[in-house]
């Protein structure tokens, strides 16, 4: 696998996640038109079809841990960001392979890249709280050796 290829595969996922938010297309129909129209060099392939039909799948429980946290409405927030914080919730829950803070790095330069001028800010502030909570253990024994 070449090295950067799951930021890759996490790049393209936030781009078509966007865009089933906003058309509510099929998650495959969406796949394989991004494919068809996105250069996916080095990309994991493999890993971007995960995200992408596995959070659709589990949205209703991925937003309950999400819509907590928020100071809006789930609709309300933006749709670059809430495709960062459905993202990095999905890999908090069921991505136990990956350390809490590579995620939450990933979601917040995700938010960078795609998001508002200061949504990074809003995604790293959520998916702390939400982090305490999938990944206590994990959070709680990253601060203890700060």
């Amino acid at each position: 696998m070449v090295k950067g290829s799951r930021h890759k595969a996490r790049r393209a996922a936030v781009q078509a996640i966007y865009q089933w938010q906003l058309t509510q297309q099929r998650p495959d129909d969406i796949e394989d038109h991004f494919i068809l129209d996105h250069e996916m060099d080095g990309v994991d392939v493999e890993y971007f079809h995960h995200l992408v039909r596995e959070i659709p799948l589990h949205i209703h429980e991925l937003d309950d841990h999400i819509a907590p946290h928020l100071d809006r409405k789930l609709n309300d927030v933006d749709p670059v960001e809430l495709a960062c914080l459905r993202i990095g919730t999905y890999e908090f829950e069921f991505q136990p392979d990956i350390p809490y803070k590579v995620i939450l790095n990933e979601a917040v330069e995700l938010a960078k890249t795609f998001g508002a001028e200061h949504g990074h800010k809003y995604v790293n502030a959520i998916l702390d709280k939400i982090a305490v909570g999938l990944r206590g253990v994990e959070v709680r024994a990253a601060h203890s050796t700060v």
